[in-house]
């Protein structure tokens, strides 16, 4: 796949709540980082089975419905690409809607993601997770202490 397929197709995996084809689309040694994450949430998961154990309780939190923005920007090295979407759903535990504007810079070789760096804005997460404590617990903080 390319590398722009390979955006395509991560965000299809998560429409379909398919958390184990999402993390099969990153290589062994992947890495996934938060360069935004707040004080308790993980920086940096590293490692296929590390992002599976990560990403395997997405949908029990996030029932995300659609990403109705898309764009996806080639860079000068051909393995990079960077994608702007948005996701739009709801909150499984609280019902609140959520939607959040993401943008993720990937590194794809082989047709597999290397290196995946997410930035997202932890302050409209934690609001609509019930706060910082419930979005660090949600996926795999401390809780911020």
């Amino acid at each position: 796949m390319t590398p722009r397929e390979l955006v395509d197709h991560a965000l299809e995996m998560l429409l379909a709540k398919d958390m184990a084809a999402f993390s099969r689309l990153f290589a062994e040694d992947g890495v996934v980082e938060f360069p935004f994450a707040p004080p308790g949430y993980p920086p940096r998961v590293e490692g296929g089975a590390a992002i599976t154990a990560y990403m395997s309780g997405y949908p029990g939190l996030l029932d995300i419905r659609e990403f109705p923005e898309q764009t996806v920007h080639q860079s000068t090295d051909p393995d990079v690409v960077i994608a702007e979407f948005e996701a739009a759903g709801f909150v499984v535990a609280t019902g609140k809607p959520y939607r959040m504007r993401y943008v993720a810079v990937l590194t794809v070789r082989d047709g597999r993601i290397h290196h995946y760096r997410d930035y997202w804005n932890p302050l409209a997460a934690a609001e609509a997770m019930g706060g910082a404590r419930e979005l660090n617990t949600a996926f795999g903080g401390d809780g911020g202490e």
